[in-house]
């Protein structure tokens, strides 16, 4: 699995059924001439919340983005949260899916299917408060103290913001986290949360295994006491689901170029014919080495189409219907490799794929050299060199295919 962290804040809501709340989460994949050893999805989910308007070059800092959940969200105490209460589940408290969970996703054209990891990263809220935001100092601690630096297992972000009787905090949560709970120093009589926000981290497959097109699929988490996300006893959430829609977009690239006239072959010997025709040596081959450039993301096989077919390759025939067969190969440039982690040198061309049915870059490889290979042997070349001046010719067409 390739890995992407990313954080995030609840933000534009969906139109969903009563007690639910949906957000999308986006990300793509496209090759970076740039740096093409970078072989990751790229978030593009609409970052809100904190990162947005608060602090964006520390949220850069920590690589991290938010999303806020504002209009649809509340979370009321149900009864007063107590001073110097000893239960966590009695105030605000959080325990949140922090531990890594699988997301199938599928692909929307060809139905492959390729697995997400996602787990919540951080959480914080705006909260309201009665008779006022004093009421969680305690002797030796400043109400800001208390949501400014965060209880353990969860982590300070060096964030918050507030007055008399409202707060916005966030805190980082690590992996497999246990709750976090703070306990004012009076009794507070109302307490409320008016938004939800939350980090998440991702864990994305390997983009260049990955057919080009959309992979959607989601994740439903519960929200309530002894739920996924656990706000304690007291604070009770008006939502009980919230569901996240993943959609990653992958974006391949797959490009061949032919030099001019590269399309039109002639066989020669070595050292070109008149070796032969000035000292009566015959041929050992007749060959020509084709150079092409190649750019390639994903995985793609090859395949060959043929005028004239001889057994599992294509052949070449003269005016008087003599047919010899015509070797075809290829090599591919270092960092594209074919089945079994082979690197790819005169790989044969086959009329049935066999051999050249996937090969897997293992990285972008972008505008490197290949050559094709087309030869006819010296055993199938014996009746051709008794037909001095005829000419054997036919097409052979070969296919790079990213639809595997």
């Amino acid at each position: 699995m390739f890995g992407l962290l990313l954080a995030g804040l609840l933000g534009a809501v969906l139109a969903e059924p009563a007690n639910a709340i949906s957000q999308n989460i986006t990300a793509v994949f496209k090759p970076d001439p740039a740096n093409p050893t970078k072989n990751e999805f790229v978030n593009t989910t609409p970052v809100t919340g904190i990162c947005q308007g608060h602090m964006p070059a520390r949220c850069k800092q920590m690589g991290i983005f938010t999303i806020r959940i504002d209009d649809s969200f509340r979370a009321d105490a149900i009864a007063p949260i107590e001073a110097y209460h000893e239960d966590p589940r009695k105030g605000a408290m959080w325990q949140v899916p922090s531990q890594w969970r699988d997301v199938p996703v599928t692909h929307t054209r060809t139905g492959e299917v390729e697995t997400v990891q996602v787990r919540i990263a951080g959480i914080g809220h705006r909260w309201d408060i009665r008779p006022n935001t004093s009421a969680w100092a305690r002797p030796g601690v400043s109400w800001q103290g208390q949501w400014l630096n965060a209880p353990a297992p969860c982590q300070s972000t060096g964030f918050l913001t507030g007055h008399s009787t409202l707060a916005l905090f966030f805190w980082l949560v690590p992996e497999n986290a246990g709750v976090c709970s703070r306990f004012p120093g009076t009794t507070i009589t109302f307490f409320q949360y008016r938004t939800l926000e939350f980090a998440y981290a991702l864990r994305t497959p390997n983009p260049l295994s990955m057919s080009s097109g959309e992979y959607t699929g989601s994740l439903t988490y519960t929200m309530g006491p002894g739920l996924d996300f656990d706000f304690g006893d007291v604070v009770i959430p008006n939502d009980s689901q919230l569901t996240l829609n993943f959609n990653l977009s992958v974006e391949h690239d797959l490009k061949v170029d032919i030099p001019p006239g590269g399309n039109r072959i002639e066989l020669l010997p070595e050292g070109g014919w008149q070796a032969w025709l000035n000292r009566g040596r015959a041929p050992t081959r007749l060959y020509r080495d084709q150079t092409f450039r190649i750019a390639a993301s994903s995985r793609f096989k090859m395949q060959l189409e043929c005028s004239i077919v001889m057994g599992n390759t294509c052949g070449l025939r003269n005016a008087n219907g003599d047919e010899v067969p015509l070797q075809i190969a290829v090599t591919l440039p270092s960092g594209i490799d074919g089945r079994g982690n082979q690197a790819v040198q005169k790989r044969p061309l086959r009329l049935d794929g066999d051999g050249t049915d996937l090969f897997q870059p293992l990285f972008y490889v972008n505008d490197r050299p290949g050559t094709l290979h087309f030869e006819v042997l010296r055993d199938d070349m014996a009746g051709m060199l008794n037909q001095p001046g005829s000419t054997y010719s036919g097409v052979v067409t070969v296919i790079w295919d990213s639809e595997i």
